[in-house]
């Protein structure tokens, strides 16, 4: 629906997750009965989540208990895991700065080059400790760590950036060939971000194997304000998912789409698979785990920047296990635990046994959902409506 917003000029609306609700549906589901697994460029997984690719989330220890839980960990291959023979000191400088000096912190810590023979130990470390293996490089760098990894060493290779398109034009640097690296590393590769119908079409027929969607969403990422761009999630997932099946009719090939960022509580991921989403990427929820390396603390890939962070360190707390954050029991009553128990539980309720039949489900828009009746919760600070 288009809305004028001055003479001769109209927008597009868009929503996102606290923009709308999912419907109940007529039949409902014993939870144990519903089914979370899902295919990524041919990898099963036993939950559909991917891990962001930051440093306060994913490292080789916590990427062997995300890979056990049966999700998928992205190691940031520019990040500090490949900058430092060993990155605990200077996270753990990242963690204790002042917030005035954060920023500056981190811009200092990510001065330091990126080394080869990091990159190739970080991907033997994730291998030795069990956990499937999945890295991201940013395009500039794509080729190159390509190159480094060389074939049949990972599981999938992602690359992410702030925004990705399938013509990209540059001065300085060739536009990553996407089936070219998957040649390189004889494995799938997803590409990220986008959240358009026509960019996500694109991607798919350059030959990306799966496509992220989310730009800006992140609780630690402040590219919306500092950029003025981006699009709500739920919309994003929508107009993705319809770029996902109607090349799936053209190609014959179903590129699964990964909503990226923005979620927070486990009704935020129902909503992502109901609006088409075929798996979710979350970060922040993840840096609350006992084994995530951040401390307690997130911050955005760009936070670092040397000319423009766009993004922020944000303080989150240890909330409990990785396996509590995801699988429960929870110890909190705002929905930041257990979240794919809650997942479940949302299926269920709507009478959907798998992801795809989730994505049938009947979306309203309900803005009012979280705060009808709950005058008391917002009074009290509980609930999650602090």
């Amino acid at each position: 629906m288009e809305i004028a917003i001055g003479r001769g000029r109209k927008a597009r609306q868009a929503f996102g997750f606290d923009d709308v609700a999912l419907v109940p549906g007529t039949t409902t589901l014993d939870p144990e009965d519903v089914d979370l697994s899902c295919e990524i460029a041919g990898l099963h997984l036993d939950l559909p989540v991917l891990a962001s690719a930051m440093d306060a989330v994913v490292d080789p220890r916590s990427a062997a208990v995300l890979s056990q839980l049966g999700g998928l960990p992205v190691l940031h291959l520019e990040g500090l895991q490949c900058r430092y023979e060993d990155p605990d000191p200077v996270l753990g400088r990242i963690a204790s700065a002042s917030p005035e000096e954060a920023v500056t912190v981190m811009q200092e810590a990510y001065r330091e080059p990126l080394k080869d023979k990091l990159v190739e130990r970080r991907v033997a470390e994730l291998r030795d400790k069990g956990a499937k293996v999945a890295v991201s490089p940013t395009p500039i760098f794509a080729h190159r760590a390509a190159e480094i990894i060389g074939p049949g060493k990972i599981d999938v290779f992602v690359v992410e950036a702030t925004v990705i398109t399938a013509r990209h034009i540059s001065s300085r640097y060739e536009s990553p060939d996407f089936r070219r690296l998957a040649d390189m590393v004889q494995a799938p590769v997803l590409v990220g971000n986008c959240n358009s119908y026509q960019a996500a079409l694109d991607l798919m027929r350059a030959g990306a194997d799966g496509v992220l969607v989310g730009v800006g969403p992140g609780a630690a990422c402040t590219t919306r304000r500092v950029l003025g761009i981006g699009v709500p999630q739920i919309t994003a997932a929508a107009d993705c998912a319809a770029a996902r099946d109607d090349y799936e009719r053209e190609a014959g090939k179903r590129v699964p789409i990964i909503l990226n960022g923005g979620m927070r509580v486990g009704g935020d991921i129902a909503k992502a698979i109901a609006a088409g989403a075929d798996a979710v990427m979350i970060g922040s929820p993840l840096a609350t785990a006992e084994e995530a390396p951040g401390r307690g603390y997130n911050w955005g890939m760009s936070t670092g920047h040397a000319g423009l962070p766009r993004g922020t360190r944000i303080h989150l707390g240890i909330a409990g296990s990785m396996k509590e954050v995801l699988l429960g029991p929870a110890r909190r009553d705002d929905g930041t635990m257990n979240l794919f128990g809650a997942l479940r539980l949302s299926m269920a309720s709507c009478g959907a046994r798998s992801l795809s039949e989730m994505q049938q489900t009947e979306i309203i828009v309900a803005p009012a959902l979280t705060s009808e009746g709950k005058a008391v919760q917002r009074a009290q600070g509980v609930g999650g409506t602090r």
